[in-house]
């Protein structure tokens, strides 16, 4: 006896299914094959005494070659805002610079695309230049996970911090352990020409009786 047709049906559906899912995956292989995450990284917060030169430091890690779709985007949220405002960008070896006001004739390109380098700098910095730094890279197919962000301080340069805590620390540290070292050296070294004057009067003695 025959099935029913709607029963065949049926049957075949999950074997459908079945070859639907793989066409679907097969194409999406197809579509992120040779794509992985480009990783930037930037420095949590710099310190930039107010009318001097601000480097903002920006290196990305990409497995594909830059070329010429490869581009840097810089972006700025002032102190206090949750605004952002993009005011350099860097292409084929173009700087396009934006009209925002307190960037203007300020910023320059110190990156090198080539060696995974997206920095630059910024002259005259000033007060208003407080807030969070966002560096962008875009080289496709590689795609970014995560912006790097840096949170910018500007501050009199008679309060600018010449040298982190951590670093007086170590220095300081590894100074007396240096010298420590150095007088435990010393007073080994009298300490044995002592021992041997005393055995060689010693000897002279016991010679002589």
């Amino acid at each position: 006896m025959a099935a029913p047709a709607g029963a065949g049906a049926l049957i075949a559906s999950p074997d459908r299914r079945r070859c639907l899912w793989s066409v679907l995956a097969a194409a999406l292989g197809l579509l992120t094959y040779g794509v992985s995450a480009l990783e930037v990284y930037t420095p949590k917060e710099i310190f930039v005494a107010n009318g001097t030169q601000g480097k903002l430091t920006c290196k990305f890690k990409s497995t594909n070659t830059t070329g010429t779709l490869t581009s840097v985007s810089w972006s700025f949220q002032p102190e206090g805002t949750d605004t952002t405002v993009s005011f350099f960008h860097y292409s084929q070896g173009q700087v396009y610079a934006g009209n925002y006001p307190p960037f203007k004739d300020r910023v320059s390109w110190a990156g090198d695309l080539d060696k995974k380098d997206a920095s630059i700098n910024i002259e005259n910095m000033q007060f208003i230049h407080n807030g969070t730094y966002i560096c962008d890279v875009k080289n496709p197919p590689d795609i970014v996970v995560q912006p790097g962000h840096i949170r910018l301080y500007v501050v009199e340069k008679e309060i600018l911090p010449a040298f982190p805590v951590w670093v007086v620390v170590g220095i300081v540290t590894a100074v007396v352990l240096g010298l420590t070292l150095l007088i435990t050296m010393i007073l080994a070294v009298i300490y044995r020409r002592r021992n041997s004057k005393r055995d060689y009067a010693g000897a002279q003695s016991y010679m002589r009786s």
